[in-house]
């Protein structure tokens, strides 16, 4: 036994516990056969909980009675309204999708508890306060995705959806009751009411402007993904809080000649008030303007009358553009700087030659400029390395000598006198072997039976080499260590 409740928001099947609430079920099943619940609002939506419907107005109606069970719909008498449900202790509201009838205590006696036609569906697992409260009878099979629907829609304080959300149709898929005495089937799904249209705010058919808006939906897709990035800046260090603003007194100063300074500038905005700093951007490398700079005054107010009064002025043959700040980078360094002085050992690892090594930074340790607008590099870092680099060239890219330090002796010897004392001894190696009268020459003899294999000749050359070497090394040696003592013999 099974009803399907087609709603606004999809399709919900609903099997009937006929045997464990017979009494719950059959008069679910006769409302249902008769259209009572249709265009019924879900008046009463609680997050991971449950929600409640099946008043045919909503309670928020002065129309509304509340509901009524199948006897009283038929009767028309006020006492038969409501019904005693049958309350089992074994059926609980355990599983999501549990399917139960809302009571209210008896008027007469208040452990008695009353149902009308109102029931309720619960949105998640264990829902115990409901346990003898509603009176369980039937369990969801299908549309537990309508359910999550349900859960996540807007609600206001009062859990009524903002859009509304009502039951279309009612389709009795088995029935297994007699009908009672008076029920009519109506041939067709009766059309809503004045009283239920009253109570629509938003209809469940209606499109909102927002959702058909392109340029709505770009905006809110531009604020969503400016939302993410300043997420991940935030996660990456370099904004304090993803919800940070940029300054409201600094200036942003754009299409300016190449040629104008920072004195130029701050003398020209300095007639609507003081400035704190300003400072042309420019390229690492070569010094130039990069043609935009930042101006700080010490007054918000001074910054708007300057944004005002200052936008397409002509400075240095260059009709300028100026606008607020965007940049948050003075703002990024001084929180960085006050977490790090909070740290015992300094550095956002825990070690102070850390910061040092962050060559993304491009900025060297502590020392640098925390006044700079975002520089990728700091320029007297950059021509200090542009120094180093040019000096290393000079001293080892063009093969001339090392400086020798004061008071030792360079082992190593200089390319040129390696390369010619390699020369010489190989012509040397050459020379006696060509004239020693033990060895034949190859040209003699046509087949080579006395030609020394390659690898052998190689080696002997190599060994003949290094006995040279050895020879001159020790003879140098002699010489610097005799050196005063042969001086002191000639005199």
């Amino acid at each position: 036994m099974s009803v399907l409740l087609e709603t606004s928001v999809g399709d919900i099947t609903i099997d009937l516990l006929v045997d464990e609430a017979p009494k719950c079920c059959e008069n679910f099943l006769k409302l249902c056969k008769i259209k009572y619940y249709n265009f019924s609002p879900f008046h009463s939506i609680q997050p991971n909980r449950s929600f409640q419907t099946g008043d045919p107005i909503g309670p928020g109606s002065k129309d509304s009675d509340g509901g009524s069970s199948i006897w009283g719909v038929l009767s028309k008498q006020t006492a038969k309204k409501t019904f005693r449900p049958e309350f089992r202790p074994k059926l609980k509201h355990a599983d999501m999708g549990t399917v139960s009838m809302a009571t209210a205590p008896s008027p007469d006696d208040p452990d008695n508890r009353l149902a009308g036609s109102q029931f309720l569906v619960t949105l998640a697992q264990n829902v115990e306060y409901l346990n003898g409260k509603a009176a369980v009878f039937g369990l969801v099979v299908e549309g537990f995705d309508v359910l999550e629907k349900i859960n996540t829609a807007f609600i206001d304080d009062d859990g009524r959806p903002l859009k509304d959300i009502r039951i279309l149709h009612t389709v009795v898929l088995d029935d297994p009751y007699d009908d009672p005495e008076g029920l009519t089937e109506p041939p067709s799904s009766p059309v809503p009411s004045q009283a239920q249209l009253a109570t629509v705010r938003i209809g469940y058919d209606e499109s909102l402007e927002e959702e058909n808006d392109p340029e709505a939906l770009e905006r809110i897709r531009r604020e969503r993904e400016a939302r993410a990035q300043a997420l991940t800046l935030e996660m990456v260090g370099d904004l304090p809080f993803a919800e940070v603003a940029p300054p409201e007194n600094v200036l942003f100063v754009c299409k300016l000649n190449p040629v104008t300074q920072d004195e130029d500038l701050e003398l020209i905005f300095s007639r609507f008030g003081k400035i704190m700093s300003c400072e042309v951007i420019r390229d690492k490398r070569t010094g130039d303007s990069l043609q935009y700079a930042f101006i700080e005054f010490q007054n918000q107010k001074d910054c708007e009358q300057a944004y005002l009064k200052m936008e397409g002025v002509l400075i240095d043959d260059h009709r300028i553009h100026v606008d607020f700040s965007q940049s948050v980078s003075r703002l990024a360094d001084t929180w960085r700087d006050a977490t790090n002085s909070k740290r015992k050992r300094g550095g956002f690892g825990g070690i102070e030659n850390l910061e040092r090594r962050r060559q993304y930074r491009g900025e060297a340790g502590r020392e640098r400029d925390r006044d700079g607008y975002g520089f990728i590099q700091d320029p007297e870092a950059a021509k200090k390395r542009e120094l180093e680099s040019k000096k290393f060239e000079d001293n080892f890219g063009n093969g001339s000598k090392k400086p020798v330090p004061s008071g030792s002796e360079d082992r190593r010897r200089p390319r040129e006198r390696r390369e010619r004392e390699t020369s010489y001894h190989d012509d040397r190696w050459r020379r006696d072997r060509s004239q020693s009268p033990r060895r034949e020459r190859r040209d003699r003899h046509s087949d080579g039976r006395y030609e020394q294999p390659r690898r052998e000749r190689n080696r002997s050359r190599d060994r003949y080499r290094d006995d040279c070497n050895r020879r001159d090394t020790s003879r140098d040696r002699y010489r610097q260590e005799h050196r005063g003592s042969d001086r002191r013999r000639r005199d």
